[in-house]
């Protein structure tokens, strides 16, 4: 890769096809080498603002300029990159040394079908760093990832020397990285230097300011709106006093007087005028002092507990992870209020083992809240065609629940593309409308920005049911778990699930 240069975007501006409104509009940034942070809530535009960088989705106006190659990660691993043959097989010094950092193996092309998210996500970035770029675009880098993979990934990116893009909810991993923030909020679009944690505080005592301003500039409306109303009131009176009606004809003394009260005031300026202008300049105040709104608010999971001894039975038993690998499972229960969380590193079988679970359970369907790590195509297009079937007042309930958990709710519902994270949101309030009695989540924060996730760690908190999370993320599984299941290799390489 050549020296890196700075890339600009000009004027851009971008409209999802069927959207009322544009999603970008007349977005100008400057990225200079280095990662630079973007950041907002879902279906802010994050990941469009990454393809336009990258050319792989057209403005309808604006240019990109200084980019020669780009390469663009996306959120969704289900097929392998392109050159990954070609990665695996190129035996030069630098390839095999990121291959070993990022602990590849040369038969991942063939066996990409039976891989583990996390090892696509590893073998997806290889891939576009062993290209070497002048832009690189990663969007959520760390999902499905486990703590020694998210490591291995940190350290490949913090190598990388041209221009990076980064979307994350990874506050760690924007610490490490990010030398720039760009926050994409509704209506506006502000840029920061410096890692995440400093922009955000940064950004947090401009809010601050913003409300102290906007405090008394809404005091000074209401001064001058109390001074124009006594100025109107003392004007109406002064008019009896200055009118003429009721004067005789010939008493010329008095009319002098009033007209010579009449020049004063003319003198003097009208004080009504004055007390207008005031309340003009005050509103012009209030307009100025704008202060953004967190659409997040307080969550609650509406989950009930079964009545059963127990909601999940499953029997000793092994599960196939591949032609030559097994999951061996003993003997396990779920009682109505267990709270479990599963950790083992990627490509164990926490994924298979969740789905053995959805299958395992003698609950009806509807009692059940599955959210998977990915939604397929047809997943999909199943959740819209079901929020659209919802009538009016459930879809009213529904949509309550996705904006608690940040998501303008109305622009939701006019999408025809919404978000991975939107996407989530939605899954997962449909399945809350249910009153589930067990919640099995795989990788729950996946694609989620970071107000959701917080908004949801606090609400399993609160939730009464039975609940099975898969997560990377220790403190999480700590904050809303009671009990660790660990996978771990056992002989022959199977995996074994180890119970407390």
């Amino acid at each position: 890769m050549a020296y890196p240069t700075p890339v600009a975007l000009r004027d851009i501006s971008f409209t999802h096809s069927g959207s009322p409104e544009p999603l970008l509009s007349k977005l100008s940034l400057h990225l200079p080498p280095g990662f630079t942070a973007v950041v907002g809530p879902n279906g802010a535009g994050k990941s469009t603002l990454l393809q336009l960088a990258c050319g792989l989705l057209r403005p309808a106006s604006g240019r990109l300029e200084g980019v020669r190659d780009a390469r663009y990660c996306a959120q969704r691993t289900d097929t392998a990159p392109v050159e990954l043959h070609d990665f695996v097989n190129d035996w030069r010094k630098d390839a095999a040394r990121l291959r070993s950092r990022l602990a590849i193996d040369y038969d991942w092309p063939e066996r990409w079908p039976g891989l583990s998210h996390g090892e696509r996500k590893r073998a997806q970035i290889g891939v576009a760093l062993w290209s070497q770029p002048d832009l690189l675009a990663v969007d959520e880098p760390s999902n499905h990832l486990d703590a020694p993979g998210r490591q291995l990934l940190l350290d490949c990116l913090a190598d990388y020397d041209g221009v990076g893009l980064l979307v994350s909810h990874d506050r760690e991993l924007h610490d490490a990285l990010s030398t720039q923030w760009v926050g994409l909020l509704p209506g506006e679009v502000r840029v920061f230097s410096g890692n995440y944690s400093s922009a955000r505080s940064q950004y947090e005592q401009d809010q601050a300011r913003a409300r102290h301003e906007r405090k008394h500039a809404l005091a000074a409306q209401r001064s001058a709106l109390t001074d124009l109303h006594r100025r109107r009131e003392k004007a109406g009176r002064e008019h009896l006093v200055r009118s003429k009606r009721g004067l005789a004809s010939k008493d010329h003394d008095a009319k002098a007087r009033i007209n010579g009260a009449r020049v004063a005031d003319s003198k003097a300026g009208n004080p009504l005028r004055q007390g207008q202008a005031a309340l003009r300049r005050a509103q012009e105040r209030v307009d100025k002092s704008f202060v953004r709104k967190e659409r997040t608010a307080g969550f609650f999971l509406t989950t009930e507990r079964s009545a059963r001894q127990a909601v999940l039975v499953s029997e000793q038993h092994e599960l196939m992870l591949g032609p030559e690998r097994r999951l061996k499972l003993p003997g396990f229960m779920l009682r109505p209020s267990d709270r479990v969380g599963l950790a083992g590193a990627n490509g164990l079988g926490k994924s298979t083992l969740i789905r053995h679970c959805l299958n395992s359970t003698s609950l009806a369907p509807e009692r059940v809240l599955y959210l998977p790590q990915e939604l397929s195509a047809p997943a999909i297009a199943n959740t819209l065609e079901a929020v659209h079937a919802l009538d009016k007042a459930t879809l009213g309930k529904l949509m309550t629940m996705v904006g608690c958990l940040g998501s303008d709710p109305g622009r939701l519902l006019l999408s025809q593309s919404p978000s991975p994270g939107e996407l989530r949101k939605l899954l997962l309030a449909l399945g809350l409308l249910r009153r589930p009695h067990l919640i099995l989540m795989d990788e729950p924060t996946n694609h989620l920005d970071l107000p959701a996730i917080e908004a949801l760690e606090q609400a399993l908190k609160e939730a009464p049911c039975a609940m099975l999370l898969v997560s990377h993320d220790p403190a999480f599984l700590d904050a809303v778990t009671d009990q660790r299941w660990t996978l771990v290799t056992g002989e022959n390489g199977d995996s074994q699930l180890r119970l407390p």
